[in-house]
């Protein structure tokens, strides 16, 4: 078989699967936003991790820009399910809350992508992010997920009152990500290795232990 029937064999291989051609062309160009940011990102290079061409890759997502905008969609697609997965309103309000913030916790321990993917997009003032019609739907069930249990937490007496869902969640994904996008440095500045096994255990607790601290005290008294 000569080159060219070769290369046309090889592409029908792959158009037989497009499903599994998608998600490698998708996993593809988020390892080169990844690395390369969204300036430096290549298309040409996109293609070759994928094992594909630029064509099939314009067929199955679209440009660059469609390509970067899929990736950001993807990446809070996957956040959402697993906190979806949790079932937060089955358990009692102390355990959803323990559980929320330990997921997020590990979530970006088993990403560290996804903290790259992040810094990105902040760094374009979420420019591509806030075309993405998904996005403010996706949002949604968690903040109503965490308003359900602060209610049911209120209600038993376990938490403090007036607590905002959307500022709580703010502070769950902070307390995880400052030290998965900063351990490195922090490691080097006090001379303390936070990124070891241990290190990133103690975190972990001390993560959970901040939010729950915080969600079992009472308000303070308004000046």
């Amino acid at each position: 078989m000569d080159q060219k029937n070769a290369a046309n064999a090889s592409g029908k291989a792959r158009t037989r699967d497009p499903e599994r051609t998608e998600r490698n062309i998708l996993i593809a160009a988020r390892e080169e936003f990844v690395e390369y940011g969204y300036q430096g990102a290549r298309i040409d290079r996109i293609a070759e991790r994928a094992g594909s061409n630029k064509r099939m890759l314009y067929h199955y997502v679209g440009n660059k820009d469609a390509l970067y905008a899929r990736v950001l969609l993807e990446a809070y697609k996957d956040i959402r399910k697993g906190e979806r997965q949790l079932h937060l309103g089955r358990l009692q309000p102390r355990d959803a809350m323990e559980r929320l913030v330990g997921f997020t916790f590990d979530h970006f321990q088993a990403n560290p992508w996804f903290i790259r993917l992040l810094s990105t997009e902040n760094m374009l003032r979420a420019r591509y992010l806030a075309e993405v019609p998904e996005i403010k739907d996706l949002h949604s069930p968690i903040i109503m997920q965490i308003r359900e249990v602060l209610e049911a937490g209120e209600a038993a007496g376990d938490f403090r009152t007036g607590v905002d869902p959307l500022q709580l969640y703010i502070t769950i994904a902070g307390v995880s990500y400052f030290y998965f996008s900063n351990m490195y440095t922090l490691s080097v500045a006090f001379n303390d290795d936070i990124k070891s096994e241990q290190g990133r255990a103690d975190r972990r607790a001390h993560a959970i232990d901040v939010v729950m601290s915080f969600l079992c005290s009472k308000p303070l008294a308004s000046k």
